[in-house]
């Protein structure tokens, strides 16, 4: 039976680390006119929060695994207290940039410590599901928080999206302390993040990682401007909500599928994602177009953080806290990318946008067959 309120706890988490990532995309123009900078320059508040995430997770994984888990827990929770809080009250773009820099590096610890945690609290036999579990804080925080975010930017103040993130910590960290039990922290000798890239199958999987996450930003992180580019200013919050609800649909039917068709769940997600948001493109601002885009663009991204970091650990086996670092290098440098190339096409005409991002997509179906599952399922989970 799964620990769930233990579990929940890590979702919890996971939840507050999606939406600390990926909130400016949804008050991107708010923020903008408040602090004075144009909406490619609030952009890259994700996309310094990304590098960031991407160029630190892998040394601070390394750095960390001696650390108990749960300590560690605890102070990566309360890190995004203290971050969330400054942005809410700063006036200063330079230094909510910094300190985005600095959320950046609390994410890419904490993504590559849910997954090696959720796995070692399952019974097992249950360490996929343990694994669905934990992330699935991804797509509530895309079907609830960042709409939720979104609206309370509109309706008062992007500051107030930021304070109420502050907020959820104070609760979590009771929570983490009396619902999560302590792990170990691991081994000495333990496999480090870059020599578990060089398990077979493991580098093509990378670099689908990167390029399903370099196109799904080009696009959605100027997902304001894009709809306001198709005469559909108004829909943000709307295309959001159903974007995230989907989202957890793509989730379940990830769940459900992963364990006996790895490969094929990967190639769906893909050319699932891709194909909404070419639809998205073509939708020229139909309402009714643009909210289907959204639904069947959650759809298919829904489960794909969660499918890679599940592959992640099958190649992995008892290296997957190590190898999680990588996935999360990989996810957060695309991001970055993402958010890069979206803000030099984007006055150029946001109606390049989609058309750029679905073709970015697409490209991993190029080499898929070279992504190789052979390990059995129960190859991920870690030791205790």
């Amino acid at each position: 039976m799964l620990p769930l309120p233990a579990l929940l706890a890590l979702t919890t988490t996971v939840f507050l680390g999606c939406l600390t990532e990926v909130l400016p995309a949804g008050l991107l123009l708010g923020m903008s006119a408040e602090l004075g900078v144009s909406p490619s320059a609030t952009g890259q508040l994700v996309t310094v929060y990304a590098v960031t995430t991407a160029l630190t997770a892998i040394p601070l994984t390394g750095a960390t695994l001696r650390v108990p888990r749960k300590r560690l827990l605890l102070a990566l929770i309360t890190g995004f207290l203290i971050t969330n809080l400054v942005i809410a009250v700063s006036s200063s773009y330079p230094l909510i940039l910094a300190t985005r820099m600095v959320s950046g590096a609390l994410t890419g610890v904490m993504w590559s410590l849910i997954a090696g945690y959720a796995m070692r609290l399952a019974p097992p036999g249950l360490t996929g599901r343990a694994l669905a579990v934990a992330m699935s804080g991804t797509p509530i925080g895309f079907a609830l928080g960042v709409p939720a975010g979104t609206a309370l930017g509109e309706l008062a103040d992007w500051r107030w999206a930021f304070a109420a993130m502050a907020l959820i910590t104070v609760p979590l960290l009771a929570w983490v302390l009396v619902a999560v039990p302590a792990v170990p922290a691991d081994p000495a000798g333990t496999t480090r993040p870059l020599a578990a890239s060089r398990l077979p199958g493991m580098r093509p999987v990378l670099a689908t990682v990167a390029l399903f996450s370099l196109g799904h930003n080009v696009a959605y992180t100027y997902i304001g401007p894009v709809l306001a580019g198709l005469d559909a200013a108004t829909l943000p919050a709307a295309a959001l909500l159903v974007f995230g609800c989907a989202a957890v649909g793509g989730l379940v039917a990830v769940g459900s599928a992963l364990d006996g068709r790895p490969r094929a769940v990967l190639l769906t997600c893909t050319a699932v994602t891709a194909t909404a948001i070419v639809l998205l493109g073509v939708s020229d601002g139909v309402h009714g177009l643009v909210l289907a885009a959204a639904g069947l663009w959650g759809l298919g991204f829904g489960g794909a953080p969660t499918a890679f970091q599940a592959v992640t650990a099958l190649l992995a086996g008892p290296t997957a806290d190590s190898a999680q670092s990588l996935t999360i290098a990989a996810w957060n440098g695309a991001v970055a990318g993402g958010a890069l190339i979206g803000g030099l096409l984007l006055p150029l005409g946001t109606g390049l946008l989609p058309w750029c991002a679905a073709l970015i997509v697409l490209s991993p179906l190029l080499f898929s067959r070279r992504v190789v599952l052979s390990a059995p399922a129960d190859r991920c989970r870690t030791r205790r």
